[in-house]
């Protein structure tokens, strides 16, 4: 038995059978402490909060505070990123990865109110949350313990954990026929786990849960209109709604026409690749109306900028920096240039894909004078040779040089 001067640990609880299992446990592993269940509520399914309190004081806890972060999540975390464009490995639309900054930042806050000395997380020796995780707690109260029982126990398999609250008599909904690892939330669910494992073995059904088969969605499509202030999504069909609700209404629409699945092989930042299949309905529907208006509105360096601060966002978020000044750089160079990003575009939902089939924008650069292919007055073709003679001056020297020194 560990006690390391640890009294009082606030644990991120999520109910299911690995967190279920850490409640006992730290109660005989660190001298009979007290262990308080922190439950953040970011937008999963409502049947995993039902009687989720409950279920952790059965467990072993002396408290369980479930805390809404719904709206914080969307609003000061999933925009933001949605500002930079960012896409990890070029599709991963980041939903575990921008979740566990909030998620920790949270059960920090509780810990300091309830006078904890150490946090605890679920996260495994394998995986990339429990480097979120950590990096959080350090950045936010670097005086406090971590346990992370992964790392420290000898339970290694399912099997094993069902077995150890069987022994104490610790009731759980798991069992072992839930072979996927899932994780939920309002941004998106991915899957993991399986037949998954083989990287030969193609999806099956199950590997979905939100969205239609693409090939079983509605045969009519169906057009959304998105409004966009400065890089965020404000509005759905005119009807002004909170960030949180912007999304829940396309998520609903997204889904039904299995819009959002990707099945993808990443790289995780402790060097294991893992594949997974996510679906981000409501997300690739708000990602696709910013990339209209910012077509529009951005000049052609801007944009190549915001892919730059989009690129290096993604990792930055994946790897957990959440609160390095690093991100805050990055941010605030994306709300400049979102400061114009205003607009309406239209989108057509169809069969799995999202196309934006109209578009304006009051800070628009797109001029149909300039742009025609028709007769104009505007533009005078003979000035592009001297911008070409220009544009191509270094290659022009270059070749005089190689011709002098033949």
């Amino acid at each position: 038995m560990q006690n390391k001067g640890i009294k009082k640990i606030v644990l991120a609880y999520s109910g299911g059978l690995d967190t279920s299992a850490i409640i006992p446990w730290l109660k005989e592993n660190y001298g009979g402490c007290e262990v308080v269940a922190f439950v953040a509520d970011i937008g999963q399914e409502r049947g995993d909060l039902e009687g989720v309190e409950q279920k952790a004081l059965q467990s072993g806890a002396s408290e369980c505070h479930v805390v809404d972060l719904r709206e914080e999540f969307i609003r000061d975390y999933v925009y933001p990123v949605l500002q930079t464009g960012a896409l990890y490995e070029g599709s991963y639309l980041l939903g575990t990865s921008m979740a566990r900054p909030i998620i920790a930042k949270a059960q920090v806050e509780l810990a300091l109110k309830v006078g904890a000395d150490a946090l605890c997380h679920g996260a495994t020796g394998k995986g990339n949350d429990q480097v979120r995780f950590e990096t959080t707690y350090t950045a936010l109260a670097p005086h406090l313990k971590v346990v992370a029982p992964w790392r420290e126990w000898n339970l290694r398999s399912r099997e094993a954990l069902l077995d150890y609250l069987k022994e104490r008599n610790i009731p759980t909904t798991a069992s072992l026929e839930k072979i996927y690892s899932r994780d939920e939330n309002a941004w998106h669910i991915s899957t993991e786990g399986g037949v998954l494992e083989s990287p030969w073995n193609a999806p099956n059904k199950d590997c979905w849960v939100w969205t239609v088969d693409p090939q079983e969605a509605p045969d009519q499509p169906e057009h959304v209109t998105i409004t966009v202030e400065k890089g965020c999504v404000v509005a759905v069909n005119g009807e002004a709604l909170s960030p949180y609700k912007c999304l829940e209404t396309l998520n609903v629409l997204g889904a039904k026409h299995g819009v959002g699945r990707i099945d993808i092989v990443e790289n995780r930042l402790v060097g294991i690749k893992s594949r997974g299949c996510y679906e981000t309905p409501g997300g690739t529907i708000m990602v696709a109306a910013l990339r209209g208006v910012e077509q529009l509105v951005l000049d052609r360096d801007s944009f190549k900028w915001r892919e730059q601060l989009g690129l290096e966002m993604s990792y930055v978020v994946y790897d957990g920096r959440w609160f390095a000044p690093l991100r805050r750089s990055l941010q605030a160079s994306a709300e400049a240039l979102a400061e114009e990003v205003n607009g309406e575009v239209v989108l057509q939902l169809y069969k799995g894909q999202v196309t934006a089939i109209q578009k304006k924008s009051a800070n628009s650069l797109y001029s149909e004078e300039f742009a025609t292919f028709g007769e104009d007055e505007v533009y005078d073709h003979s000035h592009a040779g001297g911008f070409i003679r220009l544009f191509s001056l270094s290659s022009r020297i270059r070749a005089l040089n190689e011709k002098k020194n033949k």
